[in-house]
């Protein structure tokens, strides 16, 4: 049998499809990856069509060497996008060249030279969430009077509460909620398809019986536990939509309450806000990790474990308070000597 070779067309196509609709599936990775995947590599071939002038039916491995995804990421960087939606390009494209030299050992050459490419540095900003003042005056900031400001009230309470992902949240069924049990909880499907048990506060359980007695008074357990009507039917709401009201909700705060609120509003913030509060009460990091849903711990770190400023007077204003000669012992300890100094 003749070896695949990497100018073969048919061997692309049937490697790609391969990669989106089985390999990432098996991965048990969410509907939004599969498709940022399938954006970034089509966003790729369109580069190969259109600034390199090989048609979609030409494309090959070949079209994949260093040369020309170095061509391609220096190409979205003088459009100015972001170092982050670059990288994850780059992302899409190793993870295919990866899959593809497990399925073709031929191609093993191609990814090992693709792998060279570095990504591109980020910067890292501050993490952005609300003030205790500001989460305070927006969930305050829904018309309660009305049926659809109880809803929305409803939305950002558990939003908060759980500390979840916009997109989980309009997911969310009646039959998520386990107000009877033991601890009262909320399960969510997550990303990779894995679900969580998220523990509910009191007054986040009080809340959610009387929304159910209102907005669920038959508890049909598949229907969507935060909804719109169109004619008889139910639909959940979008995550769009969710954003839009959560942004109203602020411009009502910081008018009514004449509080300021940061430029751009979205709906991250909150589980954001919801972390760095658990953090800075003393929550466990393994714990927070589990909350959020977080794979790996380094995640976690790398977003939510920072000192601000308030974390670090408490530090000092502690140490302060500690006697000199509790210091003093400490330091006959030879073994934290060493480890302190280390390079």
């Amino acid at each position: 049998m003749k070896k695949p070779s990497i100018d073969d067309c048919l061997l692309f196509w049937n490697t790609a499809r391969l990669f989106i609709d089985c390999h990432l599936a098996d991965r048990k990775m969410s509907d939004n990856t599969v498709n940022a995947y399938r954006f970034s590599l089509n966003s790729y071939m369109d580069f190969l069509e259109l600034q390199k002038g090989i048609p979609r039916k030409g494309i090959s491995f070949k079209s994949f060497s260093k040369a020309l995804i170095t061509e391609y990421l220096e190409l979205l960087q003088s459009r100015n996008l972001a170092a982050k939606t670059c990288n994850l390009r780059l992302t899409a494209i190793l993870s295919l060249l990866d899959f593809a030299s497990s399925e073709e050992e031929s191609l093993t050459a191609v990814y090992l030279d693709a792998c060279k490419i570095k990504s591109i540095r980020t910067v890292q900003t501050p993490i952005e969430f609300f003030e205790a003042t500001q989460m305070k005056a927006i969930l305050a900031a829904p018309d309660i009077s009305t049926r659809i400001g109880r809803r929305n009230q409803m939305i950002l309470i558990l939003m908060y509460d759980s500390a979840a992902r916009v997109s989980e949240v309009a997911d969310l069924r009646v039959e998520s909620l386990h107000l009877d049990a033991a601890v009262p909880y909320l399960q969510i499907l997550g990303k990779g398809r894995k679900y969580r048990n998220v523990p509910l506060m009191d007054r986040t359980v009080e809340h959610l019986r009387r929304y159910l007695r209102e907005f669920h008074p038959e508890r049909n357990r598949d229907s969507p536990l935060f909804f719109s009507v169109n004619g008889k039917a139910r639909h959940k709401l979008s995550t769009d939509s969710i954003d839009l009201m959560l942004k109203k909700s602020a411009g009502m705060a910081a008018q009514s309450k004449e509080i300021e609120m940061p430029k751009s509003v979205h709906c991250h913030m909150i589980r954001k806000t919801r972390a760095m509060d658990l953090y800075q009460a003393g929550l466990p990091l393994p714990h927070i990790q589990q909350l959020l849903g977080h794979e790996n711990i380094s995640t976690t770190t790398g977003f939510y474990a920072f000192a601000t400023l308030d974390t670090i007077a408490d530090a000092m204003e502690k140490a302060k308070t500690s006697s000199a000669t509790d210091g003093l012992k400490k330091w006959n300890d030879r073994d934290l000597i060493k480890q302190i100094l280390r390079l």
